[in-house]
């Protein structure tokens, strides 16, 4: 019985011994410096400013987001948003809120999808994050 539970013992424990020392970070050499990378993820660096204006000219249902203030409330879950390139008409409903309340002074990034059905165009919003 017990030569059975040390052969057993050994099978279990024989894969961690002769396993190769392969995967993993290998910090052999150095990372490259930031400004040195060519492809990857870097962050906002590289992230391009989406405006009002170039999303006007998106196609209907084109993916938005959109840094600025929404200035005026026009009625039920429609809003005027601004940034410096100029407005659009949003729509939030009420549970993107999700009971936040937003002032006219506060910088707020939305994203949602461009309605170019409506006349004029509107936004869509899916998120809200002040």
């Amino acid at each position: 019985m017990k030569f059975q539970a040390i052969v057993l013992a050994s099978f279990l424990v024989m894969p961690y011994a002769l396993a190769d020392d392969q995967g993993g970070l290998k910090q052999d050499a150095a990372p490259p410096p930031p400004h040195a990378i060519e492809d990857g993820y870097r962050g906002t660096d590289d992230a391009k400013k989406m405006t009002v204006d170039f999303a006007k000219t998106m196609h209907d249902g084109a993916s938005v987001s959109l840094r600025g203030n929404l200035i005026s409330h026009k009625g039920e879950d429609r809003y005027v948003f601004r940034d410096k390139s100029g407005e659009i008409n949003v729509v939030i409903p009420a549970a993107v809120f999700d009971g936040r309340e937003v002032q006219p002074d506060q910088m707020i990034n939305i994203s949602g999808s461009l309605d170019k059905k409506s006349a004029p165009a509107v936004v869509r919003v899916t998120h809200l994050q002040k």
